[in-house]
């Protein structure tokens, strides 16, 4: 067989089995909808519930590298410290053996019916559920058909003297074996596929179990790249995660790699004693391998965490967010402990709200890339709140309430959307700002390919008019906190007032704009400072008068809209006589 007939089929099979794994983890990603965020943000209090969480998370989207990747997302953020996110990475060493026992049953017989049917569901249903569940057989199907595809390209090796020397050299270095495996995986960007060829190699006979074992030990090893990918250029706490993966990895490789003939005997004896196909065996090593990594380092979490701390120094920038206050079952027990911890969480959004639009502040100030990482974090963490607010809030709604606690809950429910709405205006002026910032950039370039000196040597336009345009409402943010606290309506009076000077001062902006534009000094990056920051914070400005307004008892019209008297009136079917 020439080596075109065994290359051709086996990257034709690596495709369709990469394929088939992303596939079959989106549709099982989508089936499970938010709740695998949800696990590793909520259950994540203690080391074991960590690892657990990370555990179930990879079983269910079926990569270790997608809970990591996860992982490293929620720490740069702040909503995972560094210790959970390690017991979170150990548990998903371990969820990942779940796809080489799947692969371990060798359904590629059945792999083309599968197909079938998944794509039937795909194309003939319109329920997003069943669709769901079809993209999970099509990706399914795809693995093991990938898997045939790859074993048939493969089955020549064994016959090469060129390959039989290179196993036997593993066989007698180990270490040759753990870089072939980490390579592999690096490469491949998957554990399971370089697992996968392993099952198939030695399931044909090209490869003894004292060669695989070193190269499955290379693959846990190698997996950790997508980890450091996903970390470069995040927080530091992101980068000690990362890191903190790669270093469990190694640890467990290294010992492993040294016990390997006492391990290699007890995957042998387990084999015999449980009559496992070969493909199992490669399953229950990998399994038998993660879990007992996981025992062995599980105690020294900790360590882990300082040692990381001591190789990647400098202070992590992540802002620590505080636990929710909300508790579901005090809702039906007592109403008014219910409204008092919403009231808690509104402020502790308040807060979280002051802290982007400050950042949004420094970031116009003095464009440094820190301010516009902590608005992203602080963004994040309003819409996560502002989902749990709404959802409390509303089954809170449902229950037995006085007609004062029905106005605390509705008053509430409105300023949570207004909070989250000034959170989103922060993001608008971030990416107002950075489009200023390409803008003026391009402009230079242009300006520098005709030789010509630009006459402005910064890549924003700092106004005055536009810092006090923004100390201004940053007054009636935190102002309207202390009124929505403390029911201050003298305070809420002198914010109605600071509101009539932001709005004469966006007019204003908007003409200073004209008459820059018109004198020729102009620029493009102008027009989006001026225009579209100012209005972003002249409607920030508004949300936060709104509050104001409540608290006065002005709640803007919507005290005479009930379902009785609707806006958009009920349209009604006459029956025909």
């Amino acid at each position: 067989m020439s080596y075109q007939e065994m290359l051709f089929p086996f990257l034709g099979g690596l495709g369709i089995f990469l394929f088939g794994m992303k596939y079959m983890g989106d549709g099982l990603q989508k089936s499970a909808g938010d709740s695998l965020r949800e696990i590793l943000n909520t259950f994540t209090s203690t080391p074991l519930r960590s690892v657990l969480a990370g555990l179930i998370v990879t079983a269910i989207i079926q990569s270790s590298s997608g809970t990591t990747v996860l992982t490293v997302g929620l720490v740069s953020v702040g909503f995972m410290s560094l210790r959970q996110a390690i017991g979170v990475i150990m548990g998903a060493n371990v969820g990942t053996t779940v796809t080489a026992f799947i692969i371990g049953f060798n359904l590629s017989s059945y792999s083309l019916p599968i197909i079938g049917v998944g794509s039937i569901l795909l194309f003939f249903s319109k329920r997003e559920r069943v669709n769901n569940v079809g993209q999970i057989l099509f990706g399914f199907g795809c693995l093991f058909y990938g898997l045939k595809l790859m074993g048939d390209g493969m089955a020549p090796l064994s016959d090469l003297p060129q390959f039989a020397d290179l196993m036997v050299d593993v066989s007698h270095h180990p270490v040759l074996g753990v870089g072939i495996g980490t390579l592999l995986t690096m490469v491949l960007q998957s554990s399971s596929a370089t697992i996968g060829i392993l099952q198939q190699l030695y399931s044909q006979g090209s490869l003894a179990i004292e060669s695989v074992l070193p190269i499955l030990f290379g693959d846990n090893i190698g997996t950790t790249i997508t980890a450091v990918i996903a970390a470069l250029g995040v927080s530091v706490a992101a980068k000690r995660t990362a890191a903190s993966h790669v270093i469990f990895n190694l640890v467990g490789a290294i010992i492993f790699t040294t016990l390997l003939t006492p391990f290699t005997a007890v995957v042998v004896r387990i084999s015999d004693v449980l009559q496992l196909k070969p493909a199992m065996q490669i399953a229950v090593a990998h399994g038998l391998f993660n879990i007992s990594n996981l025992l062995i380092q599980f105690w020294f979490i900790d360590k882990i965490e300082l040692l990381v701390r001591k190789i990647i120094p400098g202070k992590d920038k992540s802002i620590d967010f505080k636990p929710s206050n909300l508790n579901e079952s005090i809702i039906q027990s007592s109403t008014t402990l219910a409204l008092n911890q919403a009231k808690i969480e509104l402020l502790q959004m308040g807060d979280y709200v002051l802290g982007a639009f400050e950042a949004t502040k420094a970031y116009y100030e003095k464009q440094d890339s820190i301010d516009k990482e902590n608005a992203n974090q602080y963004e994040t963490a309003i819409n996560d709140m502002d989902n749990r607010l709404t959802e409390y809030l509303v089954q809170l709604s449902a229950t037995e309430l006085t007609i004062s606690e029905s106005h605390e809950q509705t008053m509430m429910l409105e300023l949570t959307k207004d909070l989250e709405r000034i959170g989103d205006h922060c993001r608008n002026i971030i990416q107002n700002l950075n489009e200023a910032i390409y803008l003026e950039k391009k402009q230079k370039a242009k300006e520098k390919k005709a030789g010509k000196v630009s006459d402005r040597d910064t890549l924003i336009l700092y106004d005055e008019d536009v810092v006090d345009l923004f100390e201004k409402v940053l007054k009636n943010i935190r102002d309207s906190l202390i009124v929505f606290e403390h029911d201050d309506k003298k305070m809420a009076e002198h914010m109605l007032a600071r509101e009539e000077k932001i709005d004469q001062m966006v007019k204003l902006l908007r003409k200073k704009y004209i008459l820059i534009m018109n004198s020729g000094k102009g620029r493009a990056a102008d027009g989006v400072l001026f225009i579209d920051t100012a209005s972003n914070l002249e409607r920030m400005s508004d949300r936060t008068i709104h509050i104001a307004k409540y608290v006065l008892g002005k709640r803007y019209g919507t005290e005479e809209i009930t379902v009785e008297n609707s806006v958009n009136p009920v349209i009604t079917v006459q029956p025909q006589e």
